[in-house]
């Protein structure tokens, strides 16, 4: 999925990053200053499965993660303040072995804690994500969820490993962590929050499902709700392509077939501004640029016509008959010539290779749709897909929940956080009761975490933090889009199923052009 760089939920430009300093500056902090004896004396903290391995306060500035177990060196990154570091393995059952990092600003602590979540298969813990949490004075939390490394290997032989993996490591580290904070502060945090995406926000939304009371605030950015399903599609157009070169759509393929969505759908919002703000309302047919030459002026041939066809496809899941949401228009400029992105790929091919098969010699060529993605959730069981939608107990304790997924995402489908919101609301009996609590947001144009076309900057965790603490829900958030540093977008996202509507007059540019309100219901899609 996301690498670990972009696996923090608040996705920033650096004007936005310092917009989120002053905001971080003027709320109230606990003004603290620990000793490096304060520290050091967590590593007598004692708890049921859990070791503290050091206990030592780092200097603001350059930080160098540890070496990875191949002996390369990760890049430095820079930390705004001095931290209380601690590091604990968790070991909640006979073969888990579950590395935890905490963070803790030796001073100005806000008295907040903060989790950050993972991408793919996660195997490091997330320095990037918690480097800015220092930087906005929250105690801060990341694990590598019980094993090293990107790919799934360490998973055959291993069940509990895959629990841990599934959802047992970000709970375990949540209550350890929060019991160091309490020793190192003499007192718990006034909230807590997760803050995730990719991956990350399939972690946020198992948290939310099963722990309902671990955190009063969750970030859900492009959450790999269906991980099963969508290692199924990539699976699905990985097989085809391989075998079909004549069928691939290469680059110049990809910029064409977007430049004939982009003139079939994006006016349909009332504005011709390069996006399509509500892609559901967009029936655009690969089939109109078929042609016999490819190489033609941005035409396909119809073996590239049925791959674009099956990007867009959502099938049914033949155990659940769920829809397996495929891409959505839009996205097409994230696509590769084997169809989804080359991290999507690899998921799913480990996924299917080292959980569902056990058998490392397992490849794509061997892989059947409609025989496999049964076999796939049964062997999941819901350990990793987090697609139940029964959250009345996180919204019962008063739990907020903000969701957030770019329509041009090309490596989980946008599609697949509508489906979940829409069976929430349906679960819970109708959008009023879940609106209170979980809110949705779409962004047009915005590619995997960020990047894309539209606005993909935005400060997910002050709209959280101004919901949580104060009571104030996010009608809109504010976002916008850069180039080469310099802001040339704005726009308001909206809680779905409202998008941004121009007011009819004033730039295109600016949000203030634009308000929320319900689209056009969207034609079904096929």
């Amino acid at each position: 999925m996301c690498d670990r760089a972009r696996n923090n939920a608040i996705v920033k430009t650096p004007i936005a990053l310092i917009a989120g300093l002053l905001i971080a500056s003027a709320t109230a902090v606990t003004q603290v200053s620990k000793s490096d004896d304060a520290c050091a004396s967590l590593a007598s903290v004692r708890m049921p499965d859990a070791a503290v391995t050091l206990a030592r306060v780092a200097p603001a500035g350059a930080f160098t993660p540890p070496a990875a177990d191949d002996g390369n060196r990760a890049r430095p990154i820079d930390v705004s303040a001095a931290f209380c570091r601690v590091t604990m393995t968790l070991t909640p059952s006979k073969d888990s072995a579950i590395k935890v990092e905490v963070w803790m600003p030796v001073a100005a602590w806000n008295g907040k804690f903060q989790a950050v979540g993972n991408g793919a298969f996660n195997g490091a813990i997330n320095y990037g994500g918690m480097a800015a949490a220092i930087a906005r004075g929250y105690a801060v939390a990341s694990t590598d969820t019980g094993h090293v490394g990107g790919g799934a290997a360490w998973a055959l032989g291993h069940p509990e490993k895959v629990i841990d993996f599934g959802w047992r490591a970000v709970h375990e580290m949540t209550v350890a962590s929060k019991r160091i904070v309490d020793a190192y502060y003499k007192k718990p945090p006034r909230f807590s929050y997760w803050n995730g995406c990719s991956a990350g926000g399939r972690q946020a939304m198992k948290e939310v499902q099963r722990f309902p009371g671990d955190f009063d605030g969750v970030i859900a950015g492009a959450p790999a709700l269906d991980w099963t399903g969508r290692a199924a599609q990539a699976n699905r157009l990985a097989k085809l392509l391989e075998a079909n070169a004549g069928g691939r759509l290469l680059a110049a393929d990809r910029q064409a077939l977007h430049a004939a969505v982009l003139d079939a759908c994006d006016s349909l919002d009332g504005v011709k501004d390069g996006l399509i703000e509500n892609p559901e309302n967009c029936a655009f047919d690969p089939g109109a640029r078929a042609c016999q030459d490819s190489s033609a002026n941005g035409c396909l041939t119809l073996p590239q016509v049925e791959t674009a066809r099956t990007m867009y496809a959502s099938p049914p899941n033949p155990a659940s008959n769920r829809r397996i949401e495929g891409l959505r228009p839009g996205s097409e400029l994230g696509w590769t010539d084997l169809g989804w992105t080359a991290s999507a790929r690899a998921t799913g091919l480990d996924h299917f290779r080292f959980l569902v098969f056990a058998d490392a010699g397992w490849s794509v060529k061997q892989f059947d749709f409609d025989r496999d993605i049964a076999r796939a959730e049964e062997r999941d069981a819901g350990t990793s897909n987090a697609l139940d939608p029964h959250i009345e107990p996180f919204i019962r304790r008063g739990g907020k929940l903000i969701h957030y997924h770019g329509w041009s995402d090309p490596q989980i489908s946008p599609g697949s956080s509508v489906q979940y919101y829409t069976r929430v609301v349906e679960a819970l009996g109708g959008a009023d009761r879940v609106h209170r609590a979980y809110r949705l947001f779409m962004a047009p144009g915005m590619a995997h975490c960020g990047g894309g076309e539209g606005p993909n900057t935005f400060d997910a965790l002050a709209a959280l933090e101004r919901w949580v603490e104060a009571g104030t829900p996010p009608d809109s958030i504010l976002a916008s889009h850069a180039t080469a540093g310099a802001i040339d977008r704005t726009r308001p996202l909206c809680p779905y199923p409202q998008a941004a509507v121009y007011a009819g007059s004033g730039s295109q540019a600016e949000a203030s052009s634009f308000a929320c309100a319900l689209p056009p219901s969207p034609r079904p899609r096929k």
